[in-house]
C-alpha cells in the first residue's frame, strides 16, 4: 500500500437523551462524538465527524467511480478469529513513559515530515500485522496507534519497530513517519505533510470499531483505500499522491464518497446496517492507496456476521459517488 512524498475501540457518547437511536433513515438531531480511552475522538466540528449526505455530488464524480471502485465489492479490512488482522489501537495512562524515537525504516524515511521527540508508545505496543505468535511483523504498513489517556493526544506511527539492546530488552521504537494529535484540536499537519497514512491524516477516526457498529450507530467518517491517487490533495487531507499523475479520473487524497441515497438498506442487520447507513451519511474518506474498496477497522471476532452479511449482499463500488470538496484540490 503506498506511499508517495488489540485493544477493542469503544463508543463513548455524549449525546443528549433527545439523541434518536438509529432507525432506517432518520436524521439525527446531535450526534455523539466517537471516543477512544475517554477521549473523543476529535471535536463535533471536525470533518471526520461532519455529515454529508446533503453536500452536492463532484462533476467528476462518475469518472472517480468508474476508474477503480466500480466492479469491487465492500472489503471490510479487520479480523474476526485472526487477530492479525485490522489495525489495533492502544490505549496508555498519562504517566506512561516515553521511549526514544528513531527515523528509518526498509528505506523509508520522512523525518522531515514528521513530528519528533520521544513517543508514549509502551515496549509492548500492539503492531499492525502482529499476533501473540509473532508480535514483531516483517512486512505490511506496520502502524502503531496509541491514544494517551488524560492528555487525549495520539500518536500514529508507519513502518514501525521495535529497537532492542543487546539482552533484548525494547529500548526505542524505529519508524519511518511519525504523526501527533490533538485530539481536541481540528488542526492538520503543515501542507504538504505526510502522516502515518499517505494523505496526511489521522487514521484512528476513521476506523471501524465493533462496539460502535454494534450500538446502531456510527457518527463519523471511515477510512478507506482505492489503489491509485491524483498528485493532488484536497481539505482535510495535508499531502499528495504519487509524483506526476495528473488524471482527473483519479481522486485526491481527502476526497470524501459516500453511498448513494438510493442503495437499500434493507436486507442488512445489526453491524452491517449500521456501516452502510454511515456510508450514506458521513461517507468514506480516501486516505492512502491499497487494495480497491478496503475499509479499515479493528480486530473482533464478533465482526463475523457482518462480514458474512457483506458477502451475502455484496455492496459494488458503482454504488458510491464523490461529493463537492469542501475547498479547492491543491496539486502538487
Amino acid at each position: 500500500m503506498r506511499r508517495f512524498a488489540a485493544l477493542t475501540l469503544s463508543l463513548v457518547v455524549t449525546a443528549t437523551a433527545s439523541s434518536p437511536v438509529l432507525a432506517g433513515e432518520a436524521p439525527e438531531r446531535r450526534a455523539p462524538v466517537h471516543a477512544v480511552g475517554g477521549c473523543e475522538l476529535f471535536p463535533a466540528s471536525s470533518p471526520w465527524n461532519q455529515r454529508v449526505d446533503q453536500r452536492p455530488v463532484w462533476r467528476h464524480s462518475q469518472a472517480i467511480v468508474g476508474t477503480q471502485a466500480a466492479g469491487h465489492e465492500l472489503h471490510l479490512d479487520l479480523g474476526t478469529t485472526e487477530e492479525y488482522y485490522g489495525i489495533p489501537v492502544n490505549v496508555v495512562d498519562e504517566e506512561q513513559p516515553l521511549l526514544p524515537l528513531q527515523f528509518g525504516v526498509g528505506g523509508e524515511d520522512y523525518r522531515d515530515e514528521s513530528d519528533r521527540g520521544p513517543v508514549f508508545v509502551p515496549a509492548d505496543a500492539l503492531i499492525e500485522g502482529g499476533s501473540t505468535r509473532d508480535p514483531d511483523p516483517a512486512e505490511g504498513d506496520r502502524h502503531v496507534l496509541t491514544v494517551r489517556r488524560g492528555t487525549c493526544d495520539l500518536i500514529e506511527l508507519y513502518a514501525a519497530e521495535r529497537v532492542r539492546d543487546a539482552a533484548g530488552d525494547v529500548v526505542a521504537w524505529r519508524a519511518a513517519s511519525a504523526a501527533r494529535w490533538d485530539l481536541s484540536s481540528t488542526r492538520l499537519r503543515p501542507a504538504g505533510w505526510t502522516s502515518a497514512d499517505a494523505a496526511g491524516l489521522p487514521i484512528l477516526p476513521g476506523l471501524l470499531s465493533y462496539d460502535e457498529a454494534a450500538s446502531g450507530r456510527i457518527t463519523h467518517a471511515l477510512r478507506f483505500t482505492l489503489p491509485s491517487a491524483r498528485s493532488a490533495y484536497t481539505w482535510p487531507a495535508r499531502h499528495c499522491g504519487p509524483s506526476g499523475n495528473t488524471a482527473r479520473n483519479l481522486p485526491a487524497y481527502g476526497m470524501r464518497f459516500r453511498l448513494r441515497r438510493s442503495f437499500p438498506t434493507k436486507g442488512y442487520t445489526g453491524a452491517a446496517r449500521a456501516i452502510v447507513v454511515a456510508m450514506k451519511r458521513y461517507g468514506l474518506v480516501y486516505a492512502d492507496q491499497g487494495s480497491s474498496m478496503y475499509v479499515t477497522g479493528t480486530a473482533d471476532p464478533r465482526w463475523e456476521d457482518a462480514i458474512d452479511q457483506f458477502r451475502a449482499r455484496p455492496l459494488d463500488g458503482r454504488s458510491l459517488e464523490v461529493v463537492k470538496p469542501w475547498r479547492r484540490i491543491v496539486s502538487c
